[in-house]
């Protein structure tokens, strides 16, 4: 593999051909520009490690054409060449942030010596933000909002679950939060430290997603005029996240099951098989297991993934952490949005709370920054809440009707944490068993639904 793609440009032929020698002679891919206009349509279509830039050009100069470049790729570290009478100018470049520059004529070595320099400050740049990255990521998940006892429940199996190298199934409804969950898994790993990679196998079509897995060689395509590096490669060491699972290609499928079993992959166009060490955690908002049995699914990869499942609840089933997140999402927004807003005002409580909340955890972000974006108060009052949902839906049920709901909630959860047994169950919820049999027979609950 090479040490890096670099570009050249100057319009002297004579020096270009010499310098794409050099530097080819000392493993690195070279493409050369005799002109600004070529170099921006290779930056455009090419992703280089480094640029090397003659300061005089035809109809434009080398500060000119480095900033046009960084408005493309402002990580690209730059080396202008000068004359020595043009040394001021670059000095000036640096000051605009190229690298460094060297005076023509110059000692190759020396330039190598100056690539070299150049790439492993950007490699340590880049190392640097990753790990401000773990840092910030460590901070919101040592913060993950859970007041509820389902969603108490999932951390305490996060907690246990992140030490393994086990792979995770976590499933539930869209916006729930699934992501969240995976990278907590993450960050309670030995992994913690290399990269998580997360990629979405609906958002991306077909012939495009195993490319995106797997890699590909130069020429196995067209278009593949690079070798490139999969997700897989990118991420060995860390945890590779496959979010929406459940809609990936079922050609797809079998070659994500042979990389399970046997912890290596072909690139496309290539014979050389490579190995990787990953954490893979799945994500589905589908019945998977539904799914396997009508034959949308493998049967086989279903099994393989389906370790440790987790299962995210609904906001709906979680009523307890739906203020917690709100004053949560109204701190982020009003900090974003700079304006001071306080709270909500006790109706505008009451409305969140009496809504269902059928997008999630996602909905309820995007309610909060609508009623921060509209309110022209400290306050956030009720009309600032979902204005547009009709207000039947936020009405309270009849009172019977909602103490009827809880209690048989309430029975059934308890019997659930009893296995089905009766005398458990009425003494963990001081009920005599035989008040407990008139809850059963009154909601048509049967014991042995709920022994495990």
């Amino acid at each position: 593999m090479p040490q890096g793609k670099i570009l050249v440009v100057d319009d002297d032929k004579n020096l270009l051909e010499l310098l794409g020698m050099t530097l080819q002679l000392s493993g690195y891919s070279v493409t050369t520009a005799n002109d600004g206009e070529t170099a921006l349509t290779s930056v455009k279509s090419e992703v280089f490690d480094l640029a090397v830039i003659d300061l005089k050009l035809p109809r434009t100069d080398g500060i000119t054409l480095m900033n046009d470049i960084h408005q493309i790729n402002p990580e690209i570290p730059v080396i202008i060449l000068t004359a020595h009478s043009s040394v001021k100018s670059a000095v000036d470049a640096i000051r605009m942030g190229a690298f460094n520059y060297l005076e023509k004529p110059f000692d190759p070595d020396v330039l190598l010596m100056q690539i070299e320099r150049a790439l492993e400050n950007r490699r340590l740049q880049s190392e640097v933000k990753r790990l401000e990255n773990i840092l910030e990521e460590r901070y919101t998940f040592s913060n993950i909002i859970a007041n509820s006892s389902k969603m108490k429940a999932v951390l305490s199996l996060i907690s246990r679950v992140g030490p393994t190298d086990s792979t995770v199934y976590i499933h539930g409804e869209s916006g729930t939060g699934k992501e969240l969950v995976a990278k907590a898994v993450h960050f309670a790993s030995s992994r913690k430290e290399k990269a998580f990679t997360a990629i979405n196998c609906a958002a991306i079509p077909e012939t495009l997603l195993e490319s995106e897995l797997f890699g590909y060689e130069k020429g196995a395509f067209t278009g593949a005029i690079r070798n490139a590096k999969g997700l897989f490669a990118q991420t060995d060491g860390g945890t590779l996240f496959l979010d929406e699972i459940g809609d990936m290609p079922l050609t797809l499928q079998a070659k994500l099951l042979r990389v399970l079993q046997d912890r290596k992959f072909y690139p496309l166009g290539s014979e050389k098989p490579c190995e990787v060490d990953i954490r893979l955690i799945v994500a589905t908002n589908k019945d998977l297991e539904e799914e396997a049995r009508n034959g949308s699914f493998r049967e086989d990869l279903f099994y393989r993934i389906h370790v440790i499942p987790v299962y995210v609840p609904p906001l709906r089933e979680r009523k307890e952490d739906v203020i917690p997140l709100a004053e949560h999402f109204l701190k982020k927004a009003s900090e974003r949005m700079r304006k001071d807003i306080k709270g909500f005002m006790p109706m505008a409580l009451q409305k969140l709370m009496l809504y269902d909340w059928p997008g999630n955890v996602r909905e309820l972000e995007n309610a909060v920054e609508y009623a921060v974006v509209t309110s022209r108060m400290d306050l956030i009052s009720d009309d600032c809440i979902l204005p547009s949902k009709e207000k039947a839906t936020l009405s309270p049920k009849p009172y019977k009707e909602a103490k009827e709901e809880f209690e048989r909630e309430y029975v059934s959860w308890v019997l659930e944490m009893a296995g089905g047994n009766i005398s458990k169950a009425a003494n963990l919820a001081g009920k005599y068993r035989a008040d407990f049999y008139t809850l059963l027979k009154k909601y048509d609950l049967r014991p042995e639904s709920f022994k495990k």
